[in-house]
């Protein structure tokens, strides 16, 4: 039932695949992990779509993970001296310094504190990927509080914001720079745009059981109640072509948990794999610096932002605490960078879970991961 390989020690992380496409709490998965450079698991299994198995190819949406693979992408930049995190956006994106906007960081971009974590205009998800259209709604936007105060998540925009600072300071888009920057020179696979002659390698989102919150009980002017709809990404929505082929870097990158572990294993092996080196071991410090940690006005969970990244929180409670960058992505997607360790965990799934930071399942896998790489 679990295809793939993995080296001895982590025989209890393909059990507990296994156990979990048996139950039905995964119908399709993956779970990478690299560690020391090496590709100590690369295991798979389940259906993509109803009877067509899940392959070694096979990718799929990871939601917000795909936040961790533009803001790695930003920080190379930023390590060329191509973006200076510490500069307003508007020096790269002028139009952004409207509406009271002109003193809003790079970086606070990147740690979910500019203030803008949506769209007020109503925005289907056709207007969504068209990128540029999209950012210059953005970029007119008064801040819905003080920049830099807090965080409130960058639910879907965020990748149109920093596609926006991108495009200012170097003529591109991120996924161009993704691509060209990131994951050609480490030989790593991530798709933030499915080619349509590789569209049959997707897997097809299953929808999560009934959320538990209650968003009748939330404040009209709720910062979620704003956003979770605005554009509304169902599964089935995300599961159509022109989605696919997107370019949307807060939610819509497809890819395999192997490519996500050594693209991401870039940072946990301190900016250099298999001698590349795209990140100097300041840049990486930067990764540390934190931006907010508190209650987010989104999520409305404590959570700590980085540069580019989460950090160890308390509603994440199995990506352990010490020199650890992480993110997740809506139904369960995760990447797990622990520098400690040199360690990059990854897990994708199909079915979605009930999970916005936390949820047993993922838990699950991110704890046994750890725990085999303690027997290492």
């Amino acid at each position: 039932m679990v295809d793939g390989e993995c080296i001895p020690t982590f025989q209890p992380l393909r059990d507990q695949l296994a156990r979990n496409l048996e139950s039905g709490a995964d119908v399709g998965a993956a779970v990478a992990v690299v560690h020391d450079g090496e590709l100590v698991a690369d295991l798979w299994g389940g259906e993509a779509r109803p009877g067509v198995p899940w392959r070694a190819d096979t990718v799929v949406q990871v939601w917000s993970v795909t936040k961790a693979m533009i803001g790695l992408t930003a920080l190379v930049l930023a390590d060329r001296g191509i973006l200076d995190l510490d500069a307003p956006v508007a020096k790269y994106w002028p139009e952004f310094g409207a509406a009271g906007k002109e003193g809003v960081l790079v970086r606070q971009v990147l740690g979910h504190t500019s203030g803008v974590p949506g769209w007020t205009p109503q925005v289907a998800v056709e207007d969504a990927l068209d990128l540029v259209a999209a950012e210059a709604l953005l970029a007119a936007e008064a801040p819905w509080y003080e920049p830099g105060s807090a965080s409130a998540y960058q639910i879907v925009a965020h990748g149109h914001l920093v596609d926006g600072i991108v495009r200012g300071a170097t003529g591109h888009g991120v996924a161009e720079l993704l691509q060209s920057e990131v994951l050609g020179p480490l030989g790593a696979e991530f798709l933030l745009g499915v080619p349509e002659e590789q569209l049959g390698r997707c897997a097809d989102l299953l929808s999560p059981p009934e959320s538990a919150v209650d968003y009748s009980q939330l404040p009209a002017d709720s910062f979620l109640l704003r956003t979770i709809a605005n554009p509304l990404l169902t599964p089935k929505r995300c599961n159509q072509p022109d989605w696919r082929q997107g370019q949307v870097g807060g939610a819509g990158g497809h890819g395999t948990a192997r490519g996500i572990a050594r693209a991401q294993a870039v940072v946990s092996h301190g900016g250099e794999l298999d001698g590349v080196r795209l990140l100097s071991p300041e840049t990486i410090d930067r990764i540390f610096e934190v931006q907010a940690s508190g209650p987010d006005q989104l999520l409305m969970l404590p959570v700590t932002f980085g540069i580019g990244y989460g950090l160890p929180t308390p509603s994440a409670p199995a990506v352990g605490d010490g020199r650890v960058c992480w993110w997740t992505g809506y139904g369960g997607a995760i990447v797990v960078n622990d520098l400690d360790r040199r360690a990059t965990i990854a897990y994708a799934p199909n079915q979605l879970a009930e999970h916005m930071l936390s949820s047993p399942r993922t838990d699950g896998y991110v704890r046994t991961a750890l725990a085999c790489l303690e027997d290492l």
